[in-house]
């Protein structure tokens, strides 16, 4: 009984390192690409006068 309930301990353990790993990685896309908008924006911006 005990091996089953550390089998699902580390499923339920992994599962939940996988959903924080992916929810970083797309903040983190998103933080990038508003990043870069941001700096193209102002490159056009400045280019324009």
């Amino acid at each position: 009984m005990s091996k089953k309930f550390f089998i699902i301990f580390i499923s339920v353990v992994g599962a939940v390192v996988a959903l924080a790993a992916a929810l970083t990685a797309f903040c983190i896309i998103r933080e990038k690409q508003k990043k870069e908008e941001e700096e193209l924006e102002h490159y056009l911006d400045s280019s324009i006068l």
